[in-house]
C-alpha cells in the first residue's frame, strides 16, 4: 500500500504538510511518512536551528527552489512553533496539484527506499 500525498487542493492553491527536522547537515526532503490519521507529511531536513523563525524561512526558501515558485507563492499557514507545519502554496489548485505530485513521483522514483 503507498503512502498518501501530503498535497491537499484548497480554494487558494495547495495546502502542504510538512514535518521538519532542524540542524541537519544539509537542507534535503527526506521522506514521505504516513501520520496515523491516513494523511501523510514531506519530511523535510533543515540546516537552520528552530530558533527566531529561521528554520521556518529556511524551509520556505527550499522549497520555492525545490519546486521552482516564487518564494512570495509560499506561506506557513500552520506550525511555525511545532515540527509539524502545513505550508500554502497559492495558486490555481488544479494545476498546482498536477505539478506538485509530477515532482512528487519524481522524488520518489529517484530517492533510495
Amino acid at each position: 500500500m503507498s503512502v498518501p500525498s501530503p498535497f491537499i487542493p484548497v480554494a487558494e492553491g495547495v495546502r502542504v504538510l510538512v514535518r521538519a527536522s532542524p540542524k541537519s547537515a544539509q537542507a534535503r526532503v527526506v521522506a514521505l511518512a504516513e501520520r496515523a490519521d491516513g494523511r501523510a507529511d514531506l519530511k523535510i531536513a533543515l540546516k537552520s536551528a528552530p530558533d527566531g523563525g529561521r528554520a521556518n524561512a529556511e524551509l520556505l526558501a527550499f522549497l520555492a527552489k525545490e519546486w521552482e515558485v516564487p518564494k512570495r507563492a509560499l506561506t506557513l499557514v500552520a506550525g511555525a512553533g511545532d515540527r509539524r507545519k502545513a505550508v500554502l502554496v497559492a495558486g490555481e489548485p488544479e494545476e498546482l496539484l498536477m505539478r506538485l505530485e509530477s515532482w512528487l513521483a519524481r522524488w520518489r522514483a529517484k530517492s533510495p527506499r
